[in-house]
């Protein structure tokens, strides 16, 4: 495990000259001693101490001479991969995921869908602790190696205070502090449609190493995520990105939160859900219209299912929801101007059908001299979005970061 020490030192010169190091190794990969010096406006002698340190740190590592065969070649430095790892659980409505990653941010483990349903109750995190320790160990992957550990959970969070308004155990003790005693290891908690968001812009297809980027999280609920000038952004409270609850829609649908209106009422899951559920119930016909009409009941999945097989109804459905969502995000380009929106999610199967409707509404909505400086596209991790995403906060929040 490496010495990270110097971190703690918050007013240190060095210590922030350190840090700025390490997220730029992050951000850009490998550098010289010669690039570093320029980015950073410092000297090659204060750079080539500073790199020293860090590699007696056990963090940077030297990575050998790379470039041209013309003239000198200069030694590149980068992340220490072997310094430790980072623990990042997704943690959904029947199962969680699990994602292991070194140092360098690299996957070493993914583990899909582990059946469990998280309960507020002491037994079932323990339980679900027990679980993760068995998996991670099983895997080759020393638990003494673990540095951090990110917690990926639905609905509000405050990753500062430890809190999740979905899984409240105690007043007395957050939720961090409860997987901390439990894991042995520092822990956060996040909101997935963030976490989602960071592993995207860390680990996904970000080659133009964007740094205004919009995740949108359409998964039974609707969220969102937020990449500011190279930050994820929080808000106030830590509760930034709800726009499932943004007051957007004139449908008479009383929204989960209570209220009426919200965007989650039209462009989400259990919108899609209920909407192709009304439909059949009118005598629409479908490949699902057998199960609805024996009784059975109809799940989400059965209607990613049917776009899947391209039913006519479902995809009538995922295009309608992806109309509303489209409109709604053409009114996002147009506020943060952002380089890049990314789809995920569970409705991200509906591919081509949602990602036209998306598109063909932001067109219409939006302002062409803004939108078209945005690309829209899908989440390049998947399932993994959340997991990994956690793994990488961790990282972030451990080396200060963040």
């Amino acid at each position: 495990m490496s010495d990270i020490t110097f971190l703690q030192d918050m007013v240190s010169k060095s210590a922030e000259a350190k840090r700025q190091i390490l997220r730029l190794c992050i951000i850009n990969g490998p550098f010289s001693i010669a690039d570093l010096s320029k980015d950073m406006n410092t000297s090659v002698p204060t750079i080539t101490k500073l790199i020293s340190e860090l590699m007696r740190d056990g963090l940077i590592r030297d990575l050998g001479k790379h470039g041209t065969s013309g003239g000198r070649r200069p030694s590149i430095f980068g992340l220490d991969a072997k310094a430790g790892h980072f623990l990042g659980v997704d943690v959904g409505s029947k199962d969680f995921k699990i994602a292991v990653t070194d140092f360098n941010g690299e996957e070493v483990l993914f583990t899909d869908s582990i059946p469990f349903v998280l309960e507020a109750s002491a037994e079932s995190l323990k339980e679900i602790c027990r679980i993760i320790r068995e998996e991670v160990t099983k895997a080759g992957i020393e638990w003494e190696s673990v540095l951090e550990a990110g917690i990926s959970l639905s609905g509000r969070v405050n990753p500062e205070e430890g809190y999740s308004l979905t899984y409240s155990v105690s007043d007395d003790f957050p939720l961090k502090t409860i997987f901390q005693n439990e894991l042995h290891v520092p822990v956060i908690i996040e909101n997935d449609s963030r976490a989602m968001t960071y592993g995207e812009y860390l680990a996904g297809n970000n080659e133009s190493a964007e740094k205004n980027m919009l995740f949108i999280n359409i998964s039974w609920g609707l969220g969102m995520g937020m990449i500011l000038d190279g930050n994820l952004y929080y808000g106030k409270s830590g509760f930034s990105g709800e726009i499932g609850h943004f007051p957007l829609l004139n449908n008479g649908k009383i929204c989960r939160c209570g209220k009426m209106g919200c965007l989650e009422t039209g462009a989400s899951g259990s919108a899609l859900y209920h909407m192709i559920k009304d439909e059949l119930a009118a005598g629409r016909n479908s490949s699902l219209s057998k199960k609805f009409k024996s009784g059975e009941k109809l799940h989400l999945n059965d209607v990613l299912e049917a776009v899947k097989e391209e039913d006519v109804l479902a995809i009538e459905g995922i295009e309608t929801v992806g109309e509303t969502l489209g409109r709604c995000i053409a009114g996002l380009i147009n506020v943060f101007n952002p380089g890049q929106v990314i789809i995920g999610g569970r409705l991200a199967v509906g591919g081509k059908y949602l990602l036209y409707s998306i598109k063909s509404a932001v067109n219409k909505y939006s302002l062409i001299r803004v939108s078209s400086d945005t690309k829209i596209r899908f989440s390049t991790l998947g399932a993994k979005a959340a997991a990994t995403g956690a793994c990488l906060i961790a990282r972030s929040r451990l080396l200060g970061l963040m």
